[in-house]
């Protein structure tokens, strides 16, 4: 990852652990004064949400790690473990307790109350928590910018999961904090525990979608996902625009990181080209992928002899 984007994303993730923390003390006084099953559900959603912060800071500092002779494709996959850990803990610690919590309410109908404090804490929380969102919109449309895709498009294919893991945190959290704001109003309003209990629940479900969405997320990147269709064709037509190149039959593409990418690709240089023209050539296509796409770290070309006539410059996947 580049050193800005890494700069920027460590201070997206330190302001929304810091906001979450903020919250999470107030939130969980809150529920503890009111009983309100939909305040504990919203303190244990920003409790999990800033232990997640302190997962997410440490995947950008052990995946930030450069290459050494025991792992010289870097540390960047590490990232991803320790982000696949973070949604973890949500799906554990926070739609957990909130559905369980949920489930309680309803079952043993316990009333909360006085609601005043409730209301100023999801005020307070409303206001922190869309200053932390701000942060990562703000990241997130940067960078969606620079890659010239929309910022959907960017959020389901970017390897930078840290940034991705605070959008989609910040955005539950404040439709969480929307949720338990109705289940405490329609809770005093019909004098029945059920909407707070209910509001709980949902807060669950909902942590449960977020956290579902980052696991899958963090496990393809581990797995080995090769780089977005829309990059993998510029990189072999930038291959195939060498002027001895003839072909490029093969080109396989893989995140080794939030901000490093591997290409390796068979190539099949014209018959009459020396051995030095071909190493020249291939500097060349390093130095144009590189210039045009900066995460790519390596590039290994393996020359191939291809069919005597046949001149391909498709770009297989």
């Amino acid at each position: 990852m580049a050193e800005p984007e890494q700069s920027e994303s460590v201070g997206t993730v330190v302001v929304a652990g810091a906001a979450n923390l903020a919250i999470a003390v107030a939130k969980l006084v809150a529920g503890l004064t009111s009983g309100s099953a939909a305040m504990l559900s919203e303190a244990a959603h920003s409790m999990a949400d800033t232990v997640t912060e302190v997962f997410l800071y440490v995947a950008l500092r052990r995946g930030s790690r450069p290459a050494d002779e025991e792992h010289p494709f870097g540390y960047g996959k590490e990232s991803w473990i320790w982000a696949f850990i973070a949604a973890l803990f949500t799906f554990v610690g926070g739609a957990g307790f909130s559905i369980y919590h949920g489930v309680e309410t309803i079952v043993e109908g316990e009333e909360a109350g006085p609601f005043l404090a409730s209301y100023i804490v999801l005020g307070v929380s409303f206001l922190a928590e869309g200053v932390s969102f701000l942060k990562a919109r703000r990241q997130v449309r940067n960078e969606s910018s620079r890659w010239n895709v929309s910022t959907r498009r960017f959020l389901r294919l970017t390897p930078d999961t840290t940034v991705k893991a605070v959008y989609f945190e910040d955005s539950a959290a404040l439709i969480g904090l929307v949720l338990a704001a109705a289940g405490l109003a329609l809770a005093e309003i019909t004098g029945s525990p059920v909407w707070d209990g209910v509001a709980s629940i949902l807060i669950g479900l909902l942590l449960l979608v977020v956290a579902s969405v980052l696991a899958k997320s963090n496990v393809t990147l581990l797995v080995g996902r090769a780089v977005p269709r829309r990059v993998h064709n510029q990189i072999a037509e930038d291959l195939a625009g060498i002027p001895v190149v003839t072909a490029v039959p093969t080109l396989f593409t893989m995140q080794l990181g939030p901000g490093e990418i591997l290409v390796a690709a068979k190539v099949d240089f014209a018959d009459d080209v020396s051995g030095a023209k071909i190493e020249e050539a291939s500097d060349e296509a390093e130095k144009r992928l590189r210039a045009r796409f900066p995460g790519i770290s390596y590039v290994f070309l393996d020359p191939t002899r291809g069919e005597p006539g046949h001149k391909d410059l498709r770009t297989p996947r």
